[in-house]
């Protein structure tokens, strides 16, 4: 029977993957004959990459040196990559700078969001579910700014908002179990009580359609090394709504962000539009090896990938259950495509020794402890082949792993 099973769900995702639009970008990237489902973690090398870092290394920095910071458009780095980076998640351009860390970007935005919230507003609600980093952001922001953090689920959000909320920051996707939170009905109801939403794009951007501009996203932060496969520390990026940026007082003013950077004078004077999400020094080197990643998406629709996505996770999920031993595992990513994001996340008891021993087999996901495994899908490099082959593996697995 699962043989016969397995024979039907193998020739399904041949099909599949010869009517894929998106098959050809697989080759653009640096993978092996195992199946990588950790691009939620760290995304896949583009193959053209390293020469791009190395004409950065050898020609802009060590023949140009200084000069590059204008001949090489070193200068203008931040806000032109911004801009490479604004269709993938809705947003036109001028309005993102790419600089900084993740966890910096949550600062500048909480901070700036209680600024821009004017006075009498006291509290900031923070997704009690988030990635740990921001609640610890958050926390830290609050205390230097007089506010009062309120962690509390995104589904809780509305009804507590009130006259005292400042601004709310949100994961658009939670990191452990792949739920697809609701950003335009929770921004909308963010406003509707006059306060400042903020969004964490860290996993969607890259796995689906975000659309800050259309649903009126005040501020939102993002990392570029998974979907959009910048490298490991590759920068991240500040999303600043174009009617803020007049208003917009980040928390860390820096020469970078200056109206007249070169003028080094005692007196902060910001500069105008996104630049004023700039701090220090930009990091070229990993920055440009990220404008270079971006190539991939030349003619991808978010649309088409966001398609792949829910498919690539449907046929995984249901492969999952005609594999997988009974009772060995149990989803915890929604089945309504309006609350998914782009992996799935499986309750399994034992979780550490079986994601070790799927790496060893080649299917490569990762755990959050203590019980769960994560497998992330790319839709630029994954195929339906991949995916079936991975849940045959982790019923293999699961089959000689004995339940903890």
């Amino acid at each position: 029977m699962y043989e016969t099973s397995r024979d039907a769900l193998r020739e399904r995702a041949l099909v599949l993957d010869a009517a894929d639009r998106l098959a050809d970008k697989r080759k653009l990237f640096a993978l092996d004959e195992g199946v990588y489902l950790d691009g939620n973690s760290l995304g896949a090398l583009p193959l053209h990459v390293p020469a791009r870092v190395q004409d950065v290394l050898t020609r802009q920095w060590g023949e140009l040196r200084i000069r590059s910071w204008d001949e090489s458009g070193w200068w203008t780095a931040p806000e032109r990559i911004g801009d490479r980076i604004a269709p993938l998640v809705g947003a036109a351009a001028g309005q993102i700078v790419v600089s900084d860390s993740t966890s910096v970007n949550v600062f500048k935005a909480v901070v700036a969001a209680g600024r821009l919230a004017g006075e009498g507003r006291d509290e900031i609600l923070v997704d009690a579910t988030t990635f740990p980093t921001d609640g610890y952001i958050a926390a830290s922001a609050a205390r230097l700014t007089g506010h009062r953090i309120v962690p509390l689920a995104p589904a809780d959000v509305p009804a507590a908002l009130g006259p005292r909320t400042a601004a709310v920051l949100l994961n658009h996707v939670d990191y452990r179990a792949g739920r697809l939170h609701d950003l335009p009905g929770l921004t909308a109801a963010v406003h509707a009580a006059g306060a400042v939403a903020v969004w964490d794009l860290c996993h969607s951007a890259g796995a689906l359609p975000v659309g800050l501009d259309e649903h009126r996203v005040d501020l939102a932060v993002g990392c570029t090394y998974k979907y959009l496969n910048g490298g490991p520390g590759s920068p991240a990026y500040l999303y600043v709504a174009e009617r803020h940026q007049a208003a917009f007082d980040s928390p860390l003013p820096g020469w970078n962000s200056h109206a007249e950077p070169f003028a080094m004078t005692p007196e902060y004077t910001p500069a105008e539009g996104s630049v004023r999400g700039r701090v220090g020094t930009p990091d070229i080197v990993s920055m440009l090896a990220l404008e270079a990643a971006l190539d991939v998406w030349d003619g991808v629709a978010v649309e088409d990938v966001r398609a792949k996505s829910l498919a690539l996770t449907d046929f995984f999920l249901e492969c999952v259950e005609a594999y997988a031993p009974a009772g060995r595992v149990t989803s915890l990513t929604p089945v309504a495509h309006a609350e998914r994001g782009s992996q799935v996340a499986l309750r399994c008891a034992g979780a550490e020794p079986v994601m070790r021993r799927l790496i060893e087999r080649g299917v490569v996901g990762d755990l959050r402890r203590t019980d769960v495994l994560r497998f992330g899908f790319t839709p630029l490099y994954t195929g339906f082949a991949d995916a079936e082959r991975a849940a045959a593996v982790l019923a293999e697995v699961l089959a000689g792993t004995p339940a903890a």
